[in-house]
């Protein structure tokens, strides 16, 4: 009942054309990726507990206030971050709504409903971290499920790009099709090794005197090895998969994204490197970040460039049709 006024109100929106919902869908992927970056932020200024409870900034007020104890900036620094998740929220909520009123498919829907229902397990997440002292395993999956998120994102404007109408169609072999899929699961690996340095690393999001952020008892130099050869294994899928992509004949566009990954990958191995050996600097933990984002986002594109959805043959004329591909 409920859902239905929801559809009921929303119909008597204009009817989004898909260039905008692709636009929006642009804009979620955004919002999600800025979003850990400006955490990075927040976590290197030291700024963590610049707003010293959640949903509050501080006991009974929402907005920073000059009778705290934590210093104006931290404030200003962490109380930004939280009003960007409005943003997120906005930009997750039009998605909902241009998809709903121009009655897409229902995979298109789902993936839409994910994105604001995420963002609210996110900052349930996000209230844990403040209110437990920024513990390291909080922050971690803080930032993992970020990484997540910004991966559906991609997804959702895959799927808001294909047709209705239009019929699935294997671009990849399966046995391919799996090898990219594996590359998804060396980058999770990756991803979450990180948040282990992280934890064990000198930005912990707070240095007040009155407390301590407890951080992950392990050694860094070996977190950091096994961040490092989590990434090797990571390239070399890549690489693996790029050999098998031009031995099959893929199509130009899988080729390009798997050429911007491998770009981006090394990429990130070189600010990587560079972190490791100039005492991690807070603006390359930043940029580290936000390459772990654009990493992400272009692993999912070329995962889900593997099976796309094209118009049905009957809509297509003989020299046009797709050329059928082993499954």
């Amino acid at each position: 009942m409920l859902y239905r006024g929801f559809v009921n109100l929303v119909n008597r929106l204009p009817m989004p054309s898909l260039a905008v919902q692709k636009w929006i869908a642009v804009a979620v992927i955004l919002t999600q990726g800025g979003i850990a970056v400006t955490g990075s932020v927040v976590r290197v200024t030291a700024s963590g507990l610049g707003c010293t409870t959640w949903p509050q900034c501080h006991p009974g007020s929402f907005v920073p206030t000059g009778t705290s104890t934590a210093p104006w900036f931290h404030q200003a620094v962490e109380f930004g971050n939280r009003l960007l998740t409005f943003l997120v929220v906005a930009t997750a909520a039009a998605a909902v709504i241009a998809v709903t009123r121009a009655a897409r498919r229902r995979e298109v829907l789902v993936y839409a409903w994910l994105m604001p229902l995420s963002t609210v397990a996110q900052a349930v997440i996000g209230g844990i971290t403040v209110l437990t002292g920024l513990l390291w395993w909080t922050v971690a999956i803080h930032m993992v499920v970020s990484m997540a998120m910004v991966w559906v994102s991609v997804i959702l404007f895959h799927k808001i790009d294909q047709p209705d109408d239009g019929v699935d169609t294997v671009v990849l072999p399966k046995q391919l099709r799996w090898l990219t899929a594996l590359t998804g699961v060396a980058l999770a690996g990756t991803l979450v090794a990180g948040t282990m340095v992280t934890g064990a690393g000198p930005h912990a999001g707070d240095k007040s005197p009155e407390r301590t952020v407890e951080r992950l008892d392990l050694d860094i130099t070996n977190l950091v090895h096994l961040h490092a050869e989590l990434l090797v294994a990571y390239l070399a899928l890549l690489v693996g998969l790029g050999f098998a992509l031009y031995a099959v004949g893929a199509r130009q566009s899988l080729k390009l994204r798997l050429q911007v990954v491998v770009a981006l990958v090394v990429s990130q191995a070189c600010v990587g490197l560079v972190q490791f050996w100039t005492d991690v600097p807070a603006t390359l933990v930043t940029i580290h970040v936000a390459l772990a984002g654009a990493c992400t986002a272009a692993t999912a594109a070329l995962y889900a460039a593997g099976r796309v959805r094209e118009p049905a043959p009957s809509e297509l004329s003989p020299t046009d049709a797709p050329t059928p591909s082993a499954a």
